[in-house]
């Protein structure tokens, strides 16, 4: 992890279409060098909470795992979370690990026992899931290393960095 530099803000900036809320530390970065997960503070300047605390901003990185998304990839997760008990427990995991990641930065009463993503027990954003992996490296989130997995590498047709 690194503090996000301006010119990693004003990247985001452009990723994301809009000013990028809170404090955040750059999580990852593509290949090409520009951030693609960032990692958040789990309350807004606002005092509004913020329970992802890993958050991606590459829009290719985004848009491949849309796809993947509208694939039906959320729910064969889920069955197979219902069946498999080593799964059930490496994920379970992967949803402490994550709230511990939170609690390094603030103790924030509202997120209580909530992670991100659907963890621990179901799968509703694979986004989320994704930027944890990306994050921590692989074998912490199964499911999250299982979306990478599945991703051709987004950052091939060009620089990310010509594109923002």
């Amino acid at each position: 992890m690194e503090p996000a530099s301006g010119q990693d803000i004003d990247l985001i900036e452009v990723q994301l279409g809009r000013v990028p809320r809170g404090e955040m530390q750059v999580a990852h970065r593509c290949p090409c060098g520009a951030p693609d997960v960032v990692r958040t503070t789990p309350r807004l300047d606002d005092g509004t909470p913020f329970p992802t605390l890993y958050y991606a901003t590459c829009p290719r990185l985004t848009g491949a795992i849309g796809t993947l998304e509208a694939s039906g990839l959320m729910r064969t997760m889920e069955q197979r979370l219902a069946d498999d008990v080593e799964l059930v427990a490496q994920y379970s995991a992967a949803h402490e690990q994550y709230l511990a990641d939170r609690q390094t930065s603030a103790e924030v009463a509202e997120l209580a026992g909530i992670s991100a993503g659907g963890m621990p027990d179901r799968v509703k954003c694979l986004h989320v899931l994704a930027a944890h992996s990306l994050a921590v490296g692989p074998g912490v989130n199964p499911l999250g290393d299982e979306v990478l997995a599945a991703l051709a590498p987004w950052w091939t047709q060009n620089s990310c960095g010509d594109r923002v």
